[in-house]
């Protein structure tokens, strides 16, 4: 089951920019060290991040199979569809399909550019149905597809997180509370996006990089990302941070070093 992501998911370049601009650079030897570690964007790591984000999003920790699917599942935001989510009325989806036409002219997906375009901000299917879900599983048997798809996650969520973690010197767990913060709640400007939640973090704890302790600074952060879940009915049930990252918090598992034991929205899963 696919769970609804926040409206502000639609993340702009220049705001992502802007805030990593404005946060504070590596100033202590611990940070450093931190930050010269294995992070969340080790390919082992990563693959756990990846597992993690599915299970919430998907119930499943087989992320791959995501490439294919779609459905409107009646949050406001149009179709979602893809491994993170991608929504025809917040954007990402559009800039999605944008890249994909550039590597792959005339592909099935293009002709629903100009509609896309249309229903951005909406929840419409108006110039989308009734074959656009058929046309994105089609889409999603091209390998162009899915390194398109793997491409504008990274770019627009994966990466942006990852960068701000070591900067705030987190070791693996932070930059994962981080990444799956921002898939939520994207970067924007409003009370709940992820540089606000950062914020709210910033003011009750002081990260790593800035001499504070690590783990008072991710149970601050992880209080503040439940403050902004809970302002949202759709994300009222907060167990992917209760049942999921905090497991691993309390356990001292900075590094998310396998095995791993987790529930999200009550469904146990494992990752040897």
């Amino acid at each position: 089951m696919k769970h609804p992501t926040h409206t502000s998911r639609r993340t702009l370049l220049t705001l992502i920019g802007a805030s990593l601009a404005s946060a504070p650079l590596l100033s202590s030897p611990r940070a450093a060290a931190h930050s010269a570690a294995v992070g969340l964007d080790d390919p082992a790591k990563k693959e756990i991040a990846m597992k993690l984000v599915s299970s919430a999003e998907n119930s499943s920790l087989d992320w791959k199979a995501q490439y294919k699917y779609i459905e409107d599942i009646g949050d406001g935001r149009g179709y979602t569809a893809g491994i993170i989510g991608f929504c025809s009325g917040t954007g990402d989806m559009l800039d999605l399909v944008e890249l994909y036409t550039d590597r792959r002219p005339g592909n099935v997906l293009a002709p629903y550019l100009p509609a896309l375009r249309r229903v951005d901000g909406t929840d419409s299917h108006d110039g989308l149905d009734p074959n656009y879900p058929r046309d994105w599983g089609r889409a999603a048997q091209d390998q162009a597809f899915e390194q398109a798809q793997n491409d504008e996650r990274d770019r627009v969520y994966f990466d942006p997180a990852v960068q701000q973690g070591k900067t705030d010197g987190l070791r693996v767990l932070g930059q994962f509370a981080y990444y799956d913060a921002i898939v939520m709640h994207g970067d924007g400007t409003d009370p709940t996006s992820f540089r606000n939640i950062r914020g709210r973090a910033l003011n009750q704890a002081r990260p790593p990089a800035q001499g504070g302790d690590e783990v008072t600074y991710l149970n601050a952060f992880l209080d503040a990302r439940v403050w902004a879940m809970k302002q949202e009915e759709a994300h009222s049930d907060t167990s992917r941070v209760d049942t999921a990252q905090r497991v691993f918090l309390r356990a001292g598992n900075l590094d998310l070093n396998t095995p791993l034991n987790w529930k999200v929205y009550g469904d146990s899963f494992h990752i040897d």
